[in-house]
């Protein structure tokens, strides 16, 4: 099964879909895997997100990594898993649920606003670090933040980004973006999503250095 890691690397725009319901699962998916996205987050605030979550996993599980977002609690994570996912990713930076995930052998992304979060979720295991809310931070702290986080940790903004965003936060040493409202929002079907999807992408890679 290809790592976190590689995909991430592969393909660093996360899409997050909060909003997302069962019966738009597989055309949604089926947008955002031809557009070459490799990581998807259903939040479990979004209806009946476990049915969701097994949806995609069994249509696309080879494909993408998929998983929840807005995981809050060890429980979470176990209903998570049970339902096919493989990521975890949290908006907060509570160690018990970091150890839950990787025990069930789970990709787990905290969320962080301070230098103490940070190091807490990376000692608890985080495969990568969430920035969150990234509206509240910026491009000159994050560069300052990977002065001092361990280099093989990716930090990840999260939080208002869009294409807008791209240069600076690459900049700051952003290793990737997770993307909701200006990715998906409810009721959007999936021919918008995947244009909007390519859209990002091609974006992307023109702010990447050359």
């Amino acid at each position: 099964m290809t790592s976190f890691r590689a995909r991430l690397e592969r393909a660093p725009l996360i899409a997050i879909l909060r909003g997302i319901t069962p019966d738009e699962a597989e055309s949604i998916g089926a947008a955002l895997i031809e557009a070459k996205f490799e990581i998807i987050e259903v939040p479990l605030n979004s209806p009946a997100p476990l049915a969701t979550i097994e949806r995609l996993a069994g249509r696309f599980g080879n494909s993408a990594l998929i998983g929840a977002g807005t995981v809050l609690s060890a429980d979470d994570v176990d209903a998570v898993s049970d339902a096919g996912g493989r990521l975890i990713v949290m908006p907060h930076a509570d160690a018990t649920v970091v150890r839950r995930a990787k025990a069930r052998n789970l990709a787990c992304i905290p969320g962080f606003a301070t230098p103490t979060e940070a190091f807490a979720a990376i000692a608890a295991g985080a495969d990568a670090l969430k920035l969150f809310p990234a509206e509240g931070s910026s491009p000159a702290v994050l560069k300052s933040l990977r002065a001092v986080l361990p280099r093989d940790v990716p930090t990840i903004p999260v939080g208002g980004m869009d294409e807008r965003s791209f240069d600076a936060w690459l900049a700051g040493g952003a290793a990737g973006f997770g993307i909701g409202s200006a990715l998906y929002k409810p009721g959007v079907t999936a021919d918008a999503l995947r244009a909007r999807a390519h859209a990002l992408i091609a974006a992307f890679k023109k702010s990447l250095p050359h």
